[in-house]
């Protein structure tokens, strides 16, 4: 288990739960809108919606940050720049760029679970500039390629 540490970036006397798993076998925590008032998205619409926290991940780790797919298929309520990532020296709020693709407006309200976290490890890699690459089956075949004979 990997331990991250969460501040709250506003005091309240309403805080909103923590990001938790949902299930035991829940990947994603949910992220929750941390918003004064309701934010409504006309059709086509985006904001930026915060979460009210921040957080410190240990070394070697990444966040990432996702659509929830009950939120998509009910309403067309995605994200964009999907999926995001906090990167280990980030110390600020977790923001999450919402987009209305749906044909209706759509309200975020406080509390709303917008969006899910998932804490990953990274590896860094180094880049050596080549002039040739190995030779592959696909080679450079790519946008609906692949399966392709």
């Amino acid at each position: 288990m990997v331990v991250v540490a969460v501040k709250r970036v506003r005091s309240g006397a309403d805080p909103l739960p923590l990001p938790r798993y949902m299930t035991p076998g829940a990947v994603g925590m949910d992220l929750l809108a941390d918003v004064g008032e309701p934010v409504e998205l006309a059709p086509g619409g985006r904001a930026l919606i915060p979460t009210g926290i921040a957080i410190e991940l240990p070394t070697g780790f990444e966040a990432q940050v996702r659509p929830r797919s009950g939120l998509a298929l009910r309403h067309g309520v995605t994200l964009l720049n999907t999926p995001g990532t906090i990167d280990t020296d980030y110390r600020g709020e977790i923001q999450v760029l919402v987009i209305n693709l749906g044909d209706q407006p759509f309200s975020v309200r406080r509390g709303d679970r917008i969006a899910q976290m998932i804490v990953a490890p990274v590896v860094r890699a180094e880049l050596r500039e080549a002039d040739a690459l190995a030779e592959s089956r696909r080679g450079p075949g790519g946008f609906g390629h692949t399966g392709v004979e």
